[in-house]
């Protein structure tokens, strides 16, 4: 039976990566990657600097990517589309693993962020087994892009005793197109937002005078950008600097907190969080 290692890999930067990983990540036979192709390479490269600082003689295995419809017609397409994806990401992965790697070895799996947030792997080593390979599974948490972000800009992710909600630019543009999203995002007061494709924080339905936003695009990565204000002052400029960013380099991860103040409170974010 092969052991499959599921390793949170942090944000980008090579220190995000714990004692435990990065000994869970030496110790093994070789790293399974998925390749996005040229557009992308900076994912590659990323992980490939990982191994340089903690696993240099580790072998990394990279995969082609399965084709993906990004714009399907509705929910239940996209549902069905991501399925279909993930189904033939399993078969790929499980070819590779069975051929290039003996019964008894290891291989890992490096994973943006932590494996439990918004990440698929865990669930494509399942539908592996489905699809016949006998392995077990480890997994190491790693930190978050939440945590990051709030780290950049020095801030703590909510106030004394706040809720948090943690959810995607796909969904934030679903919930805040019902007409009682303005007093969800009030009552819940940090939203964050990830994987978010398009610019969810431009919306009418978010109080755009009395939200602030902090946002950030490759944090902790030598390619970071950091922006924050209230919606109302910067939404169009932040749209603006994250196309230009995809241009630029191909691809984009940016993350980012949108708080709800009060108008009549006295936290207000210029006295609070410089």
């Amino acid at each position: 039976m092969r052991l499959l290692r599921v390793i949170g890999m942090g944000a980008g930067s090579p220190g995000h990566i714990s004692h435990d990983a990065a000994a869970a990540l030496a110790s093994s036979d070789a790293v399974v990657a998925l390749d996005k192709g040229d557009t992308k390479a900076d994912l590659l490269e990323l992980r490939r600097r990982i191994l340089a600082a903690h696993a240099p003689d580790l072998p990394l295995l990279t995969v082609d990517d399965p084709s993906r419809d990004r714009h399907p017609a509705g929910a239940p397409e996209y549902h069905r589309e991501v399925q279909r994806w993930h189904q033939e990401r399993a078969r790929l992965l499980a070819d590779t693993i069975t051929s290039s790697l003996s019964d008894g070895q290891t291989a890992a799996f490096l994973v943006w962020g932590d494996p439990s947030l918004y990440d698929s792997t865990l669930r494509i080593i399942e539908r592996m087994q489905n699809l016949g390979l006998e392995c077990r599974t480890e997994v190491y948490p790693g930190i978050t892009a939440v945590q990051a972000l709030t780290a950049a800009h020095r801030i703590l992710i909510n106030r004394i005793g706040e809720p948090i909600m943690v959810t995607t630019g796909r969904q934030l543009q679903k919930d805040l197109d019902t007409s009682d999203t303005t007093s969800r995002i009030k009552a819940v007061a940090n939203t964050v937002v990830m994987l978010d494709g398009k610019t969810a924080w431009t919306h009418p339905g978010i109080d755009r005078d009395h939200t602030y936003m902090w946002w950030g695009a490759y944090v902790s990565t030598d390619k970071q950008v950091l922006r924050k204000g209230w919606v109302g002052d910067i939404a169009d400029e932040v749209a603006r600097t994250k196309a230009e960013l995809r241009a630029e380099h191909g691809w984009i991860m940016d993350t980012y907190l949108l708080r709800y103040f009060d108008p009549d409170g006295d936290d207000q974010p210029e006295t609070l969080m410089t």
